[in-house]
This record gives structure tokens, sequence and C-alpha cells, in this order.
């Protein structure tokens, strides 16, 4: 989603705003533009396409400043082009405003700035924002941080803004509401980004800002108020991430650095946490709300996308540990259509990032009816994490490839201690079994390591199947949800379409789809379902599919059949997907590559889904 960057200070700005779009291009985007004010007024740079041809635009122009702001749009209203780029200026040139969101009620407000004489240079809502506060300002007379006052109350939907003024060069102004902003807090200086990744290399403190919050932000001066204009304390918070996170340290691409990453960042999920010589599970984040997740009616789990998919392995976890209801929502779903929830219901949000827009409106509506509010995510201080009466962090450091990849296996871990947790705090594990999965959680980021030892052999495979048209992606049980996965990766990556299925439902329509052209891939690891799913591989081979089988190490019957087979180490089948789904990961990034696409920036697709 659009990405926001700005500077304030005695350095030159525009670098450091340059370099923190740079930072910000793993979130998507079309476009990008930077607005500069120094002694010759205020300037407006933008161009279609990547951020290197905004750089390239302004080689030899005069860029020098103390103060900046810079974007990098993914289109929502109007196509991507120069003039529906960020910044957008004022009809009188002397604000410029970027934005991260969507303004719902644009068009009602268009037609009313169109009466009165404005006149619009781009499709988008940004630029009907802007001329909105320059009217107020015009007819009340006002200083620009009361005429934003003014048009926020009246605006309707999801928004961060910063806005330049050529009248006051020492001032930026921001505001929030639903999209992320974080203030960088140094000597003299401020940076303003979507995210940390921008800003860790210049400062460690930070400001997260609320909803309904607007930052008045000098060099050395840093002023919150609420929408009503009372004074907010700023808390500053210390960033917990080095540099070198948001760096590819000598791999190809993002994403098989962080597929690399996985040991340590699994390990890093269950530090401090899980300890299994001593029988232990701690979870500090719900520990004040065990006692009502434990006597809880049902457990609703929402989230969007790969993240739903964790919540699919959960369901099965949590359901066989706790021995309660669980639904998985869709959040984008689950937030029309008008869901029974209330007291003594637990909603488990579950998002990478944190600000994921539906996954927030969802649980805003389930904690007013009195739901307990349980969030799992990634990102330190996300608006899901401050939403959330309680939750987990998932410790899985900047996620920068597009297609999440760690940060699913670090939900899978925190969601599989939630589950123990619960189940041990009412009674419905055995202290053997409930030690039997403290020790397979405590080996699987061993056990993933093994697994990556497999990358050459997946490159392989890959590269047999990559001209193929379609995938099938079958499991059962446990790896239902793994398949789902495997087929989103490839989709996201390789722009192959592919279809997940449970492997039992491949004869109620997708094996018509079946023959010598399609790659089916079973996730097939030895559980209670094994014997079923060979059966399902015997009826793709009759069938002439070609059949990739991911399964336990040293099995003796499914390589016989199968086309192509990867080896996983054993493990308890609650705990098998954090294994399963490596391979898959592996094999959609290795399609992608092969087939020359850019697989940490894939098209048409935002890393953090801010708003509709």
């Amino acid at each position: 989603m659009c990405g926001i960057v700005a500077y304030i200070g005695q350095r030159e700005a525009y670098p450091i705003v340059l370099k923190g779009l740079k930072r910000l291009e793993y979130r998507g985007y079309d476009s990008a533009g930077v607005a500069l004010l120094n002694g010759n007024g205020l300037k407006v740079y933008k161009k279609k396409g990547k951020v290197a041809e905004l750089e390239d635009h302004l080689s030899g122009k005069d860029v020098g400043s103390h103060v900046a702001i810079g974007h990098t749009r993914w289109a929502t209203h109007g196509e991507p082009s120069d003039r529906n780029s960020h910044p957008h200026s004022s009809g009188n040139g002397k604000l410029a405003m970027i934005h991260n969101g969507i303004i719902e009620n644009y068009s009602l407000l268009k037609q009313e700035l169109l009466k009165k004489g404005h006149v619009f240079n781009s499709d988008t809502d940004t630029e009907v924002l802007i001329h909105f506060i320059e009217e107020i300002q015009s007819s009340n007379q006002c200083g620009l941080e009361e005429a934003l006052r003014i048009a926020l109350k009246r605006v309707v939907g999801a928004y961060v803004i910063v806005l330049v003024d050529e009248d006051n060069p020492d001032t930026l102004i921001a505001a929030r509401k639903g999209s992320p902003l974080v203030i960088g807090v140094g000597k003299g200086e401020h940076f303003l980004a979507s995210d940390a990744s921008p800003i860790v290399e210049y400062t460690k403190e930070v400001v997260f800002v609320n909803d309904y919050e607007i930052a008045i932000i000098k060099a050395d001066e840093l002023i919150l108020k609420n929408i009503s204009n009372e004074r907010q304390t700023p808390y500053i918070q210390k960033l917990d991430i080095e540099l070198a996170a948001i760096e590819k340290s000598g791999y190809d691409h993002f994403m098989l650095k962080e597929i690399f990453e996985q040991p340590q960042t699994i390990f890093d999920s269950l530090r401090g946490r899980l300890d299994a010589k001593s029988g232990t599970l701690t979870l500090g984040g719900i520990r004040e709300h065990a006692a009502i997740l434990s006597q809880a009616k049902r457990i609703i789990i929402v989230a969007c996308g790969t993240s739903w998919h964790a919540g699919l392995v959960a369901e099965y976890m949590i359901e066989e540990l706790c021995r309660v209801p669980v639904e998985v929502e869709y959040a984008s779903e689950f937030r029309y259509r008008n869901p029974v929830v209330g007291e003594g219901d637990v909603i488990i949000a579950v998002s990478q990032s944190g600000e994921t827009a539906d996954t927030l409106v969802a649980i805003e509506s389930a904690k007013q009816k009195g739901a307990i509010i349980l969030g799992v995510c990634n990102v330190v201080g996300s608006s899901i994490a401050r939403l959330s009466h309680a939750g987990a962090y998932t410790h899985a450091g900047p996620e920068i490839g597009v297609a999440s990849t760690k940060a699913f296996t670090a939900q899978l871990a925190v969601l599989c201690m939630i589950g123990l947790k619960v189940a041990q705090e009412k009674g419905t594990i055995t202290q053997q079994r409930f030690q039997h999965l403290l020790d397979e959680l405590d080996a699987i980021s061993e056990k993933v390591a093994t697994t990556l030892k497999l990358n050459d052999q997946v490159k392989q495979i890959a590269d047999k199947y990559k001209d193929a048209r379609d995938f099938l992606y079958l499991g059962r049980g446990y790896n239902f949800p793994v398949a789902l996965e495997g087929a989103l990766k490839l989709k996201e990556i390789s722009y192959i379409h592919a279809e997940g299925y449970p492997a039992a439902e491949m004869k109620h329509g997708p094996i018509a789809l079946v023959d010598e052209n399609l790659p089916v891939v079973f996730v097939a690891t030895r559980d209670s379902y094994y014997e079923k799913v060979v059966s399902n591989i015997q009826e793709i081979k009759a069938r002439k599919g070609k059949v990739i089988a991911v399964v336990t190490e040293g099995d003796q019957t499914i390589p016989g059949m199968a086309d192509d087979v990867i080896e996983v180490p054993a493990a308890d089948e609650l705990i098998a997907p954090i294994l399963s789904v490596i391979p898959l990961q592996l094999l959609a990034y290795h399609i992608g590559v092969l087939k020359g696409f850019d697989v940490d920036k894939p098209r048409n697709l935002a890393k953090s889904v801010t708003v509709e």
C-alpha cells in the first residue's frame, strides 16, 4: 500500500526521503514523488514508475532542502500516471500533501469545491482533500492546523496525511486515522514514515501516532493533539530492529532471505516462552486473560490472505487441544455481514503488519459487542496490537518480501502455543501430550534448517514445471491449509493459476482438470490421513497427472508413485505444517525467478492492505 516518508531538520532532506522511498518499495506502488521546501519556494516532482525513475527525473535539479515529504502511490482513485502521483498541491500552490488511505466521500466534497471555482489536475481523492483544506483555510481565515482539524471532522475514510506549507517552512503537519504513521525522534530533527524501515538508520526512538491524532512537527519539537485540539503526551518507544534486518545481506531477493531466516525467526517466536526441559509455557501477553480464554464459548479467528491460512491451521489445533468451537473468517466478509458476536466470545485477529484495514474494522465491531480481542501480529506498536485486550507478537522481524513466508511460520508457532496454553488452563490435554508437543516445538527450528537444505532439489523441480499453465495443491487435515498457502504463493510470485483443495474434494470437481500436463502438489506427510492421501495420489496417477509430493523422511510408499518427491523431517501432525510449507515457499520462489519475475514486488500486490 502507499508509502510515506518525510523529514525536517538540519540535514539535507532529499537524500533521506529518497532512500526512505526505496526502503518502502516492498509495500507495492506504481508511482513516486517528492515535495521540497527551500528558499526558492515549494517544489513538487513526481513520476509514474519506480523510485529510480523519479531519481533520474531529478538528476541535475536543485534539490537542496531541509524539509521534504515523499510518497510511493498504489493506485486507488485514478490510473497510475504522473498527474495522479503524489504529492498533490493546493490551488494556490502554497501547500503540498501526501496521503495513504481512501477518502470515501471525496466525490461529494469535489462537487462542492467545483461550484466554488476549484480546478483539479488529477483524478485522486487526495487532491480533493488538499483543496478542501485550502478552502477552509481561506474562507475561515485560519491557520493550517485549524483548517486541517475542521476538514477531518467532515472526512469519511482512512488516512495518514503529511502537509508542508510554503508560508510556514519550519513545520510539518500530519494526521492519522486507520493507516499507520511512525515519527522518529532525533536530535534537532524528526523523521516520518509509514513504518520503521526508513527511520531505523537514523534513530531508534519513535512515536506511534494514534487514530484521530494530529502531529505538529518542527525540527526540535513534536506536539501531538487529538482532533478536539487537546494536547496529548507523545509516548516514545525504542525500536527493536537493526538496519541489517531490512537489507538483503547477500541474498538475491528478500523473499529468499526471509525463507532462510525461518529457523531463527521461529526460534525467536518461541524464545522466552517455551521451556521444554522444565515443561513450562509462558505467554505474558495473555496471562491476565488466560482464565477468560479458557472459558470462551467459542473462538473466532479473523484474518486475510496468508494469515487466514494460518488461522485455518489454528482452527484444527485449537479445536483438538481445547475442545472449543473455532470459526475462521475472512475479515473482509466478517466486518460486513452482521455476525453474531457477544460477551464470552474470543476474537483472535491475525495480521503480519497489524494494520490490515478489514481486520481492524472487524475487531473494532466485535469489541463493541463485548468480545475479548486477542491480537497475533508481527509489528510492535501496530494498530491491532493497541486495539486488542491481549495478545502475542510473533517476533519474526521485518518482512520485506510482499509474499509472506517467515511471518506465516511464526504465526503458526505462536498460535500453537496459545492453543497449548489454553488447553493446559482448561485441563483438556494430558501432561504427557503437553510435554510431547513442547518437545516437538522445541525441535522445529532445527528441522526447518534441515528442510532448507533441500533448496537445490526444489530448484530442479521448479525448472521442470515452470512452464505449466495450472497447478493443483492437495492436502488433508492440518495439511489442507498448507495446500492453500502453497497455491497462493505460486499465484503471487509466478502468476501461474493454482488452486488448493482438500484432497478428498478432488473427486467433487477438480479431478476434471487432471491430465498429463497438470502438476498436482500433494502435501502428504505421515499423519492420521496418510492412507487416504495415498489413495488420492493413485487416482491422480491413473489419470496421467504429474505428482509432486511433500512426504515424511523415509517414506517407502509414495516415492514409488510420485514423479517428484521432497522429504521433510518427521514431526507431530499438529506441528508438521511449519515444516511442510517450506518446500512450497521454495517452489514458488524458484518458479518465479526462473520465469524472470520480480518476486519481491509482484505485480498489483501491496504488502500491507491498509484500505479496502
